[in-house]
């Protein structure tokens, strides 16, 4: 297999919460078709989400129209194991990175999605008893048999991202890190200059902080919330969402926003947030805003 890189979608689809959203097969269906209509191939998913049923809820869905897989990119992440309640041996919540948990894993996920390949998978968290070693074992094996194509990372810091691509003969695909005004951390602690050092584009999840950028009580929130809305007369935005959207995609690593929705409107509408052209200034007044002080 060769070490060409993934080209993922500048947006891609969150599934985190498609448990919730109430929709039924036809309508899940429906969903996956839309955002491949509006050019949004890059679907993310994980092991556990939905308490493990999202996968499998995504699957039935995509066997309505089994053609449309070689059209998507199936995403997954594995390495978190839940406390089990009345399971003795899951009495704790932990990470699992060994080689057997996250083939078994992957194996999984390619049963509950119904393919037989993934596309990308990602370690969920990084584990303080990660054996690099062992992790890039699991990766060749599955490489090997077909099963994964490609591999990255979610909330590493930048020395467990080198530590782990220093037992690789191929490379990381990403870093899937959470990035918002709320959550600016990897603007200086080096993740997103790795990303840009290595040509690799991150994956950003909980852009607009779960809603509470738009309902939340915090000074932070309140004085974004000022400034969202004074930019949205000046740049002519939709909405809030929008300018998020515009402010997490000017970063110069050239992050992929994850849209965690079911409703459509609010999809086109992150997708129309390309539109929106921030400049420096309005880039720097909603950090300003989020950080409570200009620049040193």
């Amino acid at each position: 297999m060769s070490n060409t890189s993934l080209i993922m979608s500048d947006f891609a689809a969150g599934f985190w919460r498609l448990a919730d959203w109430g929709l039924d097969r036809q309508a899940r269906l429906t969903l996956i078709e839309q955002y491949l209509e509006l050019g949004v191939v890059t679907m993310d998913h994980a092991d556990i989400y939905g308490n493990y049923g999202c996968e499998r809820l995504f699957g039935e869905a995509l066997a309505l129209a089994p053609g449309l897989r070689n059209k998507l990119q199936l995403v997954s992440k594995c390495g978190i194991k839940p406390a089990l309640a009345g399971d003795s041996s899951r009495h704790v919540n932990h990470y699992d990175t060994s080689k057997a948990h996250i083939i078994a894993s992957a194996e999984r996920s390619l049963q509950l999605l119904g393919t037989d390949w993934l596309d990308l998978l990602l370690i969920h968290r990084p584990d303080p008893l990660m054996d690099a070693d062992e992790m890039a074992e699991a990766f060749v094996q599955l490489r090997d048999s077909g099963k994964v194509r490609h591999f990255g990372v979610s909330n590493f810091t930048p020395a467990q991202f080198e530590l782990l691509q220093s037992r690789l003969a191929f490379p990381l695909q990403t870093n899937q890190v959470e990035l918002s005004p709320l959550m600016m951390h990897t603007l200086s602690d080096g993740t997103l200059d790795l990303c840009q050092q290595r040509r690799i584009r991150p994956m950003a999840w909980s852009c607009l902080g779960g809603g509470t950028l738009f309902s939340g009580d915090s000074p932070k929130a309140g004085r974004l919330r000022v400034e969202l809305q004074r930019l949205m007369q000046e740049t002519g935005a939709r909405d809030m969402a929008q300018l998020i959207y515009a402010w997490v995609r000017m970063h110069p690593s050239r992050p992929i926003p994850i849209i965690g929705s079911g409703n459509i409107e609010r999809i086109r509408s992150a997708l129309a947030s390309t539109a929106i052209q921030l400049d420096r200034q309005q880039w720097f007044s909603i950090w300003q805003a989020a950080m409570g002080h200009k620049v040193p």
